[in-house]
């Protein structure tokens, strides 16, 4: 009997292991991200006080508009160009990226490239 892969318990597991050793701090806070099928997240995440400090997603109006599609890699490109500036409007520059099981790869890697080119730093 074959066994199924479950590639989300697996991401869980991912995400957890590293999630041990990675923590944001108010100086330096938390780039987290969640892909679904059909949207891109983001959160900027100060976990000493346990509270998000900025997001951005295709769910945003200002991100939604001129996309065909929520979940491809011109999207990811919109969300982390939107996170970059709202991070940056509101005062914070450097972060800890925490790519939460995902590869860095595909979308995960243009998120990560928007945000930088908007300003951020990690």
């Amino acid at each position: 009997m074959l066994k199924q892969i479950n590639r989300e318990a697996n991401r869980k597991a991912r995400h957890a292991r590293v999630r041990k050793k990675l923590s944001g701090t108010p100086e330096k806070p938390r780039l987290n991200i969640y892909k679904s099928n059909t949207n891109i997240y983001a959160q900027i995440i100060d976990d000493v006080a346990g509270k998000t400090l900025v997001s951005a997603s295709t769910l945003d109006k200002d991100v939604k508009e001129g996309l065909e599609n929520t979940s491809n890699k011109d999207a990811a490109k919109k969300v982390g160009e939107a996170i970059g500036k709202k991070a940056v409007e509101s005062g914070i520059e450097e972060v800890v990226f925490d790519r939460a099981g995902y590869q860095y790869h595909g979308k995960v890697k243009e998120l990560a490239e928007a945000a930088r080119n908007a300003g951020l730093k990690f």
